[in-house]
Protein backbone atom coordinates (compact mmCIF):
# COMPACT_ATOMS: atom_id res chain seq x y z
CA UNK A 1 0.00 0.00 0.00
CA UNK A 2 1.21 3.37 -0.70
CA UNK A 3 2.06 6.02 1.89
CA UNK A 4 -0.40 9.16 1.85
CA UNK A 5 1.54 11.77 2.29
CA UNK A 6 0.28 15.31 3.46
CA UNK A 7 2.78 18.13 1.48
CA UNK A 8 2.13 21.51 2.82
CA UNK A 9 3.09 24.27 0.15
CA UNK A 10 6.59 24.94 1.49
CA UNK A 11 7.66 21.74 0.19
CA UNK A 12 6.59 22.10 -3.76
CA UNK A 13 8.30 25.24 -3.19
CA UNK A 14 10.78 23.92 -2.02
CA UNK A 15 11.81 22.23 -5.30
CA UNK A 16 12.66 25.67 -7.26
CA UNK A 17 14.82 26.72 -3.65
CA UNK A 18 18.63 26.08 -3.47
CA UNK A 19 18.62 24.83 0.32
CA UNK A 20 15.23 22.83 -0.18
CA UNK A 21 15.54 21.58 -3.99
CA UNK A 22 17.06 18.10 -3.60
CA UNK A 23 14.90 16.69 -0.93
CA UNK A 24 11.75 18.35 -2.68
CA UNK A 25 12.58 17.40 -6.28
CA UNK A 26 13.48 13.63 -4.94
CA UNK A 27 9.22 13.46 -2.95
CA UNK A 28 7.82 14.74 -5.86
CA UNK A 29 9.56 12.31 -8.32
CA UNK A 30 7.95 9.64 -6.06
CA UNK A 31 4.66 11.00 -6.18
CA UNK A 32 5.42 11.43 -10.01
CA UNK A 33 6.16 7.72 -10.09
CA UNK A 34 3.03 6.50 -8.01
CA UNK A 35 5.41 5.05 -5.39
CA UNK A 36 3.48 7.14 -2.82
CA UNK A 37 0.31 9.38 -3.18
CA UNK A 38 0.35 13.08 -2.88
CA UNK A 39 -2.22 14.67 -0.40
CA UNK A 40 -3.07 18.56 -1.27
CA UNK A 41 -5.90 20.47 0.18
CA UNK A 42 -7.97 22.79 -1.11
CA UNK A 43 -5.56 25.59 1.36
CA UNK A 44 -2.05 24.01 -0.08
CA UNK A 45 -4.13 24.85 -4.22
CA UNK A 46 -4.93 28.32 -2.92
CA UNK A 47 -1.51 29.04 -1.10
CA UNK A 48 0.15 27.80 -4.83
CA UNK A 49 -2.10 30.61 -6.98
CA UNK A 50 0.27 33.31 -6.10
CA UNK A 51 3.24 31.42 -6.16
CA UNK A 52 5.83 31.92 -9.63
CA UNK A 53 4.70 29.81 -12.24
CA UNK A 54 7.54 27.23 -12.66
CA UNK A 55 6.20 25.72 -8.91
CA UNK A 56 2.92 25.90 -10.59
CA UNK A 57 4.01 23.69 -12.89
CA UNK A 58 5.69 21.18 -10.30
CA UNK A 59 2.45 19.71 -9.69
CA UNK A 60 1.12 19.23 -13.33
CA UNK A 61 4.03 16.55 -13.33
CA UNK A 62 2.18 14.42 -10.47
CA UNK A 63 0.01 12.31 -12.73
CA UNK A 64 -3.88 12.95 -11.34
CA UNK A 65 -4.17 9.32 -10.23
CA UNK A 66 -1.44 10.06 -7.97
CA UNK A 67 -3.30 12.87 -5.86
CA UNK A 68 -6.00 12.47 -2.94
CA UNK A 69 -7.38 16.48 -2.54
CA UNK A 70 -8.68 17.53 1.02
CA UNK A 71 -11.23 19.99 1.70
CA UNK A 72 -11.19 22.05 4.80
CA UNK A 73 -14.37 20.40 6.78
CA UNK A 74 -16.22 21.91 9.43
CA UNK A 75 -14.19 18.95 11.79
CA UNK A 76 -11.23 19.69 10.36
CA UNK A 77 -11.52 23.58 11.29
CA UNK A 78 -12.79 22.91 14.71
CA UNK A 79 -9.36 20.78 15.58
CA UNK A 80 -7.34 23.42 13.92
CA UNK A 81 -9.46 26.28 16.15
CA UNK A 82 -8.65 24.18 19.12
CA UNK A 83 -4.55 24.06 18.66
CA UNK A 84 -5.29 27.52 18.81
CA UNK A 85 -7.54 27.75 21.98
CA UNK A 86 -4.34 25.65 23.83
CA UNK A 87 -1.58 27.75 22.86
CA UNK A 88 -0.23 25.39 19.96
CA UNK A 89 -0.34 27.86 17.71
CA UNK A 90 -0.95 31.96 17.68
CA UNK A 91 -4.01 33.10 15.61
CA UNK A 92 -2.15 34.34 13.23
CA UNK A 93 -0.75 31.16 12.04
CA UNK A 94 -4.75 29.40 12.04
CA UNK A 95 -3.88 28.61 7.89
CA UNK A 96 -0.57 26.42 9.50
CA UNK A 97 -3.38 24.38 12.05
CA UNK A 98 -5.65 23.63 9.28
CA UNK A 99 -2.99 21.71 7.57
CA UNK A 100 -2.21 20.14 10.85
CA UNK A 101 -5.80 19.22 11.45
CA UNK A 102 -7.07 18.04 7.35
CA UNK A 103 -4.02 15.84 7.71
CA UNK A 104 -4.77 14.67 11.34
CA UNK A 105 -8.68 13.87 10.08
CA UNK A 106 -7.98 12.60 6.93
CA UNK A 107 -5.57 10.05 8.91
CA UNK A 108 -2.68 10.55 6.24
CA UNK A 109 0.64 8.64 7.15
CA UNK A 110 2.76 11.48 7.29
CA UNK A 111 2.60 15.54 6.67
CA UNK A 112 5.61 17.00 5.12
CA UNK A 113 6.86 20.59 5.55
CA UNK A 114 9.84 22.81 5.35
CA UNK A 115 8.35 24.61 8.12
CA UNK A 116 10.25 24.91 10.63
CA UNK A 117 8.53 27.05 13.09
CA UNK A 118 5.32 26.14 12.93
CA UNK A 119 4.96 22.76 11.58
CA UNK A 120 7.81 20.39 11.70
CA UNK A 121 8.87 21.81 15.68
CA UNK A 122 9.29 19.19 18.14
CA UNK A 123 7.42 21.52 20.59
CA UNK A 124 4.29 22.16 18.43
CA UNK A 125 4.00 18.59 17.56
CA UNK A 126 3.73 17.69 20.52
CA UNK A 127 1.01 19.92 21.14
CA UNK A 128 -0.82 19.24 17.79
CA UNK A 129 -0.61 15.49 19.12
CA UNK A 130 -1.58 16.44 22.55
CA UNK A 131 -4.96 17.79 21.33
CA UNK A 132 -5.52 15.26 18.86
CA UNK A 133 -5.27 12.29 21.53
CA UNK A 134 -7.37 14.40 23.70
CA UNK A 135 -9.83 14.52 20.72
CA UNK A 136 -9.99 10.75 19.73
CA UNK A 137 -7.50 11.77 16.57
CA UNK A 138 -4.08 9.45 16.11
CA UNK A 139 -0.86 10.64 16.39
CA UNK A 140 0.01 12.57 13.42
CA UNK A 141 3.91 11.93 11.96
CA UNK A 142 5.22 15.20 10.98
CA UNK A 143 8.39 15.10 8.93
CA UNK A 144 10.61 17.11 6.74
CA UNK A 145 10.83 15.69 3.37
CA UNK A 146 14.36 14.87 4.13
CA UNK A 147 13.22 11.88 6.65
CA UNK A 148 10.44 10.11 4.23
CA UNK A 149 12.96 10.12 1.31
CA UNK A 150 14.36 6.65 1.89
CA UNK A 151 15.89 6.16 -1.09
CA UNK A 152 18.92 7.43 0.14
Amino acid sequence: MRQRIYTDTSVIGGCEDEEFREHSTRLMARFGRGEAVLVLSDLTVRELDAAPPAVRAILRAVPSEYIEMLALTPEADELAQLYVAEGVVAPAMLIDAQHIAMASVSKVDVLVSWNFKHIVNLQRIHGYNAVNLRRGYSLLEIRSPREVCDDE
